[in-house]
This record gives C-alpha cells, sequence and structure tokens, in this order.
C-alpha cells in the first residue's frame, strides 16, 4: 500500500484526527476516574460527594459525550484494522469510513434515552 493511502482526503484526515482526539479524551476519562475511585481509601466523604455531583444533568451530558467518543474510537479502529489486514481494505476506506459514521449515528440515536433520559426527567420534570 503507498505511502498515505490509509489516510488520503479530507475524510481520511478528519477520521485520523477524530480518532486521535477521541483516544486522549478516552484516556483523560479513565484517569480522572482512578483518582475519584482513589478517594474512597483516602476520604469516603470526600468520595461520596464526588459521586453524588455525577448525579447531575451537566454530567449526564458528559456521559453522553463519553460514549460518543467510545462508540466513535471502537468503530473508526475497527476500521483501520480492515484497511491494515484486508487485501482491498484501502480501496474501501472511504466507504467503510462513511459506514462508521452512519452505524455510529445510528448508535448515538439510541443511546439518548438510555444516558440521557434520567437528566431530562430531572430538568424538565417526570
Amino acid at each position: 500500500m503507498p505511502a498515505g493511502t490509509l489516510y488520503r482526503g479530507r475524510e481520511g484526515m478528519w477520521s485520523w484526527v477524530a480518532h486521535r482526539v477521541t483516544g486522549v479524551l478516552i484516556f483523560f476519562f479513565l484517569f480522572v476516574h482512578v483518582l475519584d475511585t482513589a478517594l474512597v481509601r483516602v476520604s469516603p466523604e470526600t468520595y461520596d460527594k464526588v459521586v453524588a455531583t455525577y448525579k447531575t444533568p451537566v454530567v449526564a451530558v458528559l456521559e453522553y459525550g463519553l460514549v460518543a467518543a467510545i462508540l466513535f474510537h471502537a468503530l473508526n479502529g475497527l476500521r483501520v484494522i480492515a484497511v491494515d489486514f484486508w487485501a482491498k481494505g484501502a480501496r474501501y476506506q472511504k466507504q467503510m469510513l462513511w459506514t462508521v459514521v452512519g452505524v455510529w449515528v445510528v448508535l448515538m440515536l439510541g443511546a439518548i434515552y438510555p444516558v440521557l433520559g434520567h437528566a431530562a426527567r430531572v430538568v424538565f420534570g417526570s
């Protein structure tokens, strides 16, 4: 495969950027998650306060963003694997990217109620 084949064109460039950005966001989430979980040993009261803030509507929106980042990163990662290990992968990488985006949108639409339902009830009432 010629150099640059995987990320040729605007779509490829943006998928490369999105893959790196989502990876960094997921890393920072995991870092914060380890820190806040460690609070339980240091100060259980502080841990309880931190966990209570996680039940707010703003954090629910952030959780939806986390789901979006993880889902895109995973789906795009599978596309990158297909491009790398399938003999015809480079030829179909653009179609696979649009398939990833389509599947991602459908799954994110399906995640709206499970992830944001409680926050919507808190903000707008039952």
